[in-house]
């Protein structure tokens, strides 16, 4: 029997029972479809998350007391473990003068009670402390705070949180252990430093380190009390990152004031953005086979409606496959003709559940406002499926009707 022969016959057989077929199909499509649809909407928040992190945060190199971001302490200047203000000015000295350095940027927490503007209050709890390079490039109106002044900046949306909208040259009120009056001098799309393109917006006050920032520790290297941060960013120099990141964590290691407060010195962390993009894509890659895993046991229900119409169409065509026998059909014949039914029916599952997957997975991105990205691994890998459930259960009902005998098929009714 022709190949193309045993084609025609498997989707006549196919057609000749519709709703049968449909049905059965409709379980392939739901599985694929599911795979697809929370592979591409997974993807599309990793490139997103990704690019965007990389696109703000390009050679920065991060240096974290109480335990990082990759070790579990949360993006730094988020306050998850970052519990250990351990890193001094004699070490940020240090750390300007490594070879490879371009910028310093410590971030503190300065504690309030409030901030009021035209008779409105809001309690955001702390201002950033940091430095003007922090806010280098990202100024949108006005320009960055002078160190040692009572000046601040805002970033877009805590000027949108007052009505009318603070501006440069207004004045707020700041109230910690009394008032004092802090001039707008900027407004900010985000300061560099922090994992900033991992936390959802949120108000942001800058203020300069000196005079707002008072946390302190004796330096074990000077003897004296000095400003200690919990969280300091680097900016390298483009190319240079891996090899100035190396430095920096000997010197964290070996000679900080950092290692001796912080009381041992693996909870000190350095961390690049090469760290934090891989564990960033780690973590989103699991989520996403951990959910695809909900679509291949869909995918398996679709197997087991495949083998079920498959041993069906074997009773009810046994005359068939006996008038087929008698007329010269190998068994090997036969069995390649119900696998390429079951294949058939698996492809066509594929088929339809890819674009309907894309089409889910699309609607996703939109709604969460990421860029759409097509997971081509994984659409190859739907396409095998299709096929290998097919092929899978199709195997068993090819090979019972492949040991069909001839002489009581022709008998039976």
């Amino acid at each position: 029997m022709d190949w193309r022969e045993g084609v025609r016959m498997a989707v006549r057989a196919i057609a000749g029972h519709r709703l049968r077929s449909a049905l059965t199909v409709v379980g392939i499509v739901i599985g694929i479809a599911t795979v697809i649809a929370f592979a591409s909407f997974g993807a599309s928040v990793q490139t997103d998350v990704v690019s965007e992190f990389q696109s703000t945060s390009a050679s920065e190199i991060y240096v974290a007391s109480g335990g990082g971001f990759l070790a579990g302490g949360g993006p730094p200047g988020s306050g998850i473990g970052l519990t250990t203000p351990a890193v001094t000015t004699y070490d940020l000295e240090q750390l300007r003068a490594i070879d490879g350095t371009r910028t310093v940027i410590p971030r503190g927490s300065v504690p309030v009670s409030s901030l009021t503007y035209a008779n409105q209050t809001v309690t955001p709890g702390s201002l950033t402390a940091t430095s003007r390079g922090a806010l280098a490039g990202t100024i949108v109106e006005g320009r960055v705070f002078e160190s040692g002044t009572n000046e601040i900046v805002l970033n877009e949306i805590a000027a949108a949180q007052f009505e009318p909208n603070v501006t440069v040259g207004d004045t707020v009120e700041l109230l910690r252990e009394g008032t004092t009056s802090l001039t707008v001098v900027g407004i900010t799309t985000g300061a560099r430093g922090g994992f900033t393109a991992l936390s959802p917006p949120g108000p942001e006050f800058y203020v300069p380190v000196d005079p707002h920032y008072r946390t302190t520790q004796e330096s074990p290297t000077l003897g004296v009390e000095q400003r200690a941060y919990s969280q300091v960013t680097i900016v390298a120099d483009a190319g240079r990152v891996s090899e100035t990141r190396d430095a920096i964590e000997t010197y964290i290691q070996t000679e900080s004031d950092a290692r001796q407060l912080a009381g041992d010195g693996s909870q000190v962390t350095v961390e690049s953005t090469e760290d934090v993009v891989g564990g960033i894509q780690a973590v989103l890659q699991d989520i996403t086979r951990l959910i695809t895993g909900i679509g291949v046991l869909a995918l398996v229900v679709g197997a087991f409606g495949i083998a079920n119409i498959m041993l069906v169409s074997v009773t009810e065509r046994t005359k068939e496959i006996g008038i087929m026998k008698s007329m010269g059909a190998t068994n090997r014949e036969i069995v390649g003709l119900f696998l390429v039914e079951s294949v058939l029916l698996g492809s066509l599952g594929a088929v339809i559940g890819i674009p309907l997957g894309l089409g889910v997975g699309y609607a996703g991105a939109t709604y969460a406002e990421v860029g759409f990205t097509i997971p081509v691994e994984w659409v190859a890998i739907a396409i095998a499926m299709g096929i290998g459930i097919g092929v899978i259960a199709g195997l068993y009902p090819a090979w019972r009707a492949a040991r069909v005998d001839p002489i009581e098929a022709l008998r039976y009714e």
